[in-house]
């Protein structure tokens, strides 16, 4: 199949444009469940009338499972923020804005937070001292039903040149509690060593919201031992700080 062009490479999916579709062609070891439930999950998040690429099917290419949808041009608000830095705290406002939109949807037939974490810490491989204070620790928190994206940083929202949001990438789809979805954010930017823009986000999108900064670090742990499964080895020690905050 011939591609207008490459759109973005991970080492385990490449993200192509063809004509008015984006086609995501995912590594071979990903499994035909994996891909048909991130697809799923971006099907339900249309039902909630965010603004987000439709899909307009799943097939498989040379032997690689593919999810095709719409392809949306223009720019990411990081790259936004990168090229117009004097504007950077008004794009995260935006920013907020938007995370904040989505957690006033609703999804009932998205996987639970509270589950998933739960067989994230089962898989991994920490000592059991540890996941027995992050199950402790989940337990003891709230759980909501608010559509969490999961996986939202500046590079998931494209803007385009009728200045449309966009919103991108909902395989970590749960429904479940915003202050999880805000800690998660906060640690996607501290792995990209934005350790100034995390405590900036983490300041705005408490005053915002409303929920506390506290609140929000104390999923730090668990959110961090769900990405310890597949981060990149050299988060680990990154990561382990936080981990081990749970015992504090």
């Amino acid at each position: 199949m011939q591609y207008d062009r490459i759109v973005s490479k991970r080492k385990d999916k490449v993200v192509y444009k063809n004509g008015d579709n984006a086609i995501k062609v995912f590594d071979i070891k990903y499994s035909k469940t994996e891909v048909l439930n991130e697809a799923l999950n971006q099907a339900r998040i249309e039902e909630t009338g965010l603004r987000i690429p439709r899909i307009r099917e799943v097939t498989n290419i040379d032997g690689k499972w593919a999810i095709v949808s719409d392809f949306i041009a223009g720019k990411t608000l990081e790259s936004l923020i990168r090229e117009i830095p004097e504007e950077e705290d008004n794009f995260l406002d935006k920013f907020i804005e938007i995370q904040m939109l989505i957690h006033t949807k609703r999804s009932p037939l998205l996987s639970k937070l509270k589950d998933k974490l739960n067989r994230k810490i089962s898989n991994s491989s920490l000592d059991d001292d540890i996941k027995l204070s992050l199950y402790s620790r989940l337990e003891s928190m709230p759980m909501y039903n608010n559509v969490c994206h999961g996986d939202l940083d500046p590079s998931n929202i494209i803007v385009t040149e009728e200045n449309e949001i966009y919103i991108l990438d909902w395989s970590h789809a749960t429904q479940g509690n915003p202050a999880q979805d805000a800690a998660r954010t906060y640690l996607l930017f501290v792995l990209k060593g934005q350790n100034k823009m995390a405590e900036k986000y983490l300041k705005f999108f408490s005053e915002k919201s409303g929920i506390e900064r506290d609140s929000i670090k104390k999923w730090l742990p668990l959110v961090a031992a769900s990405e310890s499964l597949t981060g990149k080895q050299e988060d680990w020690p990154i990561l382990k700080t936080f981990i081990d905050s749970v015992e504090e």
